[in-house]
């Protein structure tokens, strides 16, 4: 039964894989100077290939991991500048969006009902992995944001599980946002070393988003066999890749597609869209 706050009917949303690149990178000077304009560019352009305005976005953040899967359920969330080293005014930055205890709940419920344990945290703030992509995306910081951690353990079937759950959300025009990169290895950025690397990985993520969904779920369980995946994503610490698996989860049947792609610090990154 849909939720009454979300009873009437709204065009279906997409569901997205963004990179949300490093800390607060597109709010500061770079060295190269454009070396994330691309990405900026495509995010701020997100709004215009939506079929509306949605009613509010769930935001699956790389930057928090629970032992259960929690969701921010406050009404005014502060912001987490949980990046080192930054720039001053980057502490300063501000996106007062408000959150969504309504659909907080309605996230708890969907994933119960599927034997997912889900928590509400009424005190924790966004952190970067939402702010910062969202400034460039809606900048008028007007839409309810609930935000979702990633689950501890990095289970790529529990993930997609989990996107399973919260697909019908879209249906009543929540807007599912998978924030990380395809690519993070620090070791890695700025090294001509992981070029191929990263190339190979990304053409391996592009034709599994590409497939049936039930390949898809397979690839993606198994995705620690596709080419130089550990050296993209270093074992135990794929938190960036694990939004993926829930934004698959969500896509249900529709085919995944590569709406950006190119080429950051020496290493590939892409976007996903499902729908």
């Amino acid at each position: 039964m849909a939720n009454p706050a979300f009873s009437a009917a709204p065009a279906t949303q997409p569901v997205l894989f963004i990179p949300h690149g490093a800390g607060p990178c597109f709010f500061m000077d770079w060295t190269p100077a454009d070396a994330w304009h691309g990405m900026a560019d495509f995010l701020r352009n997100i709004h215009s290939s939506l079929p509306e305005k949605s009613r509010a976005i769930l935001m699956v953040s790389a930057h928090w991991l629970t032992e259960d899967f929690t969701v921010t359920a406050g009404k005014q969330p502060a912001l987490i500048f949980d990046y080192y080293g930054f720039p001053e005014h980057t502490y300063e930055l501000t996106y007062p969006a408000p959150g969504d205890p309504a659909l907080a709940q309605r996230v708890t419920g969907l994933l119960a009902q599927s034997g997912l344990s889900c928590r509400q945290n009424r005190e924790r703030g966004f952190d970067h992995g939402m702010f910062i992509p969202l400034k460039l995306m809606f900048p008028a910081a007007d839409i309810p944001v609930v935000q979702l951690s990633l689950r501890a353990d990095l289970d790529p079937a529990t993930h997609q599980r989990a996107g399973k759950a919260l697909e019908t959300l879209r249906r009543e025009g929540v807007l599912i946002i998978a924030s990380g990169m395809s690519f993070h290895n620090m070791r890695g950025y700025g090294d001509p070393h992981f070029t191929p690397l990263s190339e190979a990985f990304d053409a391996w993520l592009s034709e599994t988003m590409e497939a049936p969904a039930a390949q898809r779920e397979d690839r993606l369980d198994h995705w620690s066999s596709a080419p130089y995946a550990h050296q993209c994503h270093p074992s135990g610490h794929e938190e960036h890749l694990l939004p993926l698996m829930v934004a698959a989860g969500a896509a249900g049947d529709d085919t995944g597609q590569k709406p950006w792609s190119g080429q950051v610090l020496k290493t590939q990154l892409s976007a996903f869209r499902f729908g």
